[in-house]
């Protein structure tokens, strides 16, 4: 995949502008020399000059920094179209020396932590199981993180921590989580306060779709959605994540399906979709039935139904990717049919190219990865 290029923009002229800061730029050109760099790309000073409209000096600051941090190390050398003059030495992420430690509590009867490389490939694991009511402790959360620590040959370099929680988050808290039965939850503020580490807190379903834009099939508009314990989605417009005015964008599983006679959720409604739809509550529609067909009806309609609450933003945002994660016995074949069938028959027209529903690949990792990679962004732009 290539790397994500950064987006032009249109001048905008201002009497009274307020002149950036260096530490703004120097942050502005940090990020722009990083995106273009991530994942694994590779270019000369000169080219990401070209690439970025800046400087010879102001690249050479940037990489100069971010070779003495760890982030970028020089690879080989590239020569002159023409042949001629001295090769120019490429540049490409440093996977051997910065790590994050990332969190997963989307998990269902456990809280996943491993330490991860810039691109948030796990190098150590560790997992915590949860008690009987499936709650997730803050203080299990802290031992998890110690426990990494000790486990780490040396914990100088750690440049942040990520957190993949499911629920409405804003600036490192949890606003609520239904999930997790919290509300108004300072997580990043605790973890910082313990560990002096810079932590960044994500919603789960945003960092599985950071990792699918980055290491998936993904382009840059996507409506991702995560179907396992609850049914969470985020959405990417021009390769921008979509927050929403109270930083609930994507909570399509409170969005009730039949709010007079459906079950009784968490959030206080009925019918909402994940007590639906959810793999969880396909799982216990299914636990009793011995019938083939019966099991395979229950999934096609849960497909049909799935696909009809989406049509609606499909054809809003004029998106034409979704994927979606979810456990194989529930987005399986037959789900991902049905669902297809349905885009087709409710959003496909002369104005909107058909949408193509896909089962993401991505493994169990995928909202650990995510979060970590969140995590270095944010060191980036520190």
């Amino acid at each position: 995949m290539s790397a994500l290029a950064p987006r032009a923009s249109l001048p905008i002229v201002m009497s009274n502008a307020v002149k950036a800061s260096p530490s703004d730029v120097r942050r502005k050109n940090r990020a722009l020399i990083f995106s273009l760099l991530f994942p694994d790309h590779q270019y000369s000073r000169a080219e990401l000059g070209r690439l970025t409209g800046l400087s010879r000096v102001a690249v050479s600051d940037v990489i100069s920094d971010m070779i003495d941090e760890g982030l970028v190390v020089e690879g080989g050398t590239e020569s002159s179209a023409s042949g001629k003059g001295k090769p120019a030495t490429l540049l490409v992420l440093d996977t051997t020396r910065t790590r994050t430690i990332s969190i997963d509590l989307s998990q269902d009867q456990l809280i996943q932590c491993a330490a991860t490389d810039i691109l948030g490939r796990p190098s150590h694991r560790m997992e915590v199981t949860l008690g009987p009511d499936n709650k997730v402790n803050l203080d299990a959360i802290v031992q998890l993180v110690e426990q990494m620590r000790a486990e780490l040959p040396d914990d100088h370099d750690i440049i942040g921590i990520g957190v993949a929680c499911p629920g409405a988050l804003k600036d490192g808290v949890v606003l609520e989580s239904t999930q997790l039965g919290w509300k108004n939850v300072d997580l990043a503020a605790l973890l910082e306060s313990r560990f002096h580490i810079p932590v960044t807190l994500v919603n789960d379903s945003v960092a599985a779709m950071t990792a699918e834009r980055y290491f998936g099939q993904a382009g840059p508009n996507l409506l991702f959605v995560k179907n396992d314990k609850g049914i969470g989605s985020a959405v990417l417009i021009n390769d921008e994540a979509v927050i929403g005015d109270n930083h609930a964008a994507g909570e399509i599983g409170h969005i009730s399906l039949d709010p007079v006679n459906g079950p009784l959720c968490p959030c206080g409604k009925r019918g909402c979709m994940e007590m639906l739809l959810s793999a969880s509550a396909l799982r216990e529609q299914l636990h009793d039935l011995d019938s083939i067909q019966q099991r395979t009806q229950i999934v096609a309609d849960a497909g049909r139904q799935f696909a009809s609450a989406l049509a609606m933003p499909i054809g809003l945002l004029d998106i034409s990717d979704v994927c979606v994660y979810g456990p194989a016995d529930i987005i399986n074949t037959t789900f991902l049919e049905t669902a297809q069938e349905q885009f087709d028959a409710m959003a496909r027209s002369q104005f909107h190219a058909r949408t193509v529903i896909r089962r993401c690949q991505l493994g169990a990792d995928i909202s650990l990865r995510g979060a970590a990679i969140e995590a270095v962004r944010a060191y980036i732009v520190h």
